[in-house]
């Protein structure tokens, strides 16, 4: 991971998704979350303010160290247990049926092998465990797909290997789960970059 990547993209990436309007995002996404939960993509620790008393303790999962630092003053100021779990989400060094709840935000457009970081977030989930995402991917708009498609070469390279045009409720599907809720929209903004699934999926 060179500079760019290590450095610059952590701190762009916590100023960009720590706005008041993404706050919105994040307090609805957050929203019923208990017990131990696994967070994928755990970053500058912007969803810490949002978790509900009910949660128990955090599991953060995040390869970037600067997004750790980042963190800390959240961290610090948030009365629920925060401990580091890990770099990849692909290959989660946790134990099987651990989690109550699982979260993952703006996360799985960047991971490489999303398939394996969602059988993974499966497979620590106990059963009838929630899965809470927020993440954004192609849109059903044909004009607007056809910008993603066309740009996602470009948003990968600098935006630190985020994809575009993944059509996230289908992978979670494929991945065994049964979506629970889920809510489609756009965010202020640019359509080609912020068409959002947001939701609650349940291992069976």
């Amino acid at each position: 991971m060179g500079f760019y990547e290590s450095q610059i993209v952590p701190r762009v990436t916590n100023v960009l998704l720590g706005n008041k309007e993404f706050g919105k995002v994040r307090a609805e996404e957050c929203e019923g979350l208990a017990g131990d939960v696994v967070e994928i993509g755990f970053g500058s620790g912007l969803n810490v303010p949002y978790l509900p008393s009910e949660v128990t303790g955090l599991w953060a999962v995040d390869p970037s160290g600067t997004a750790m630092k980042l963190a800390a003053k959240r961290i610090a100021e948030t009365s629920i247990p925060v401990q580091s779990a890990g770099l990849d989400g692909a290959r989660l060094d946790l134990p099987d049926d651990r989690f109550d709840c699982a979260l993952s935000t703006m996360t799985l457009c960047t991971i490489p092998d999303v398939t394996s970081a969602l059988d993974e977030i499966r497979r620590v989930l106990k059963p009838g465990g929630a899965y809470h995402f927020a993440e954004h991917g192609l849109s059903p708009d044909a004009k607007v797909a056809r910008f993603q498609q066309r740009f996602n070469p470009w948003q990968m390279r600098f935006a630190g290997g985020c994809h575009l045009n993944r059509e996230i409720a289908d992978l979670i599907r494929e991945a065994k789960f049964e979506i629970e809720k889920v809510r489609n929209f756009y965010l202020k903004g640019p359509k080609g970059m912020g068409y959002m699934t947001l939701g609650v999926a349940r291992k069976s």
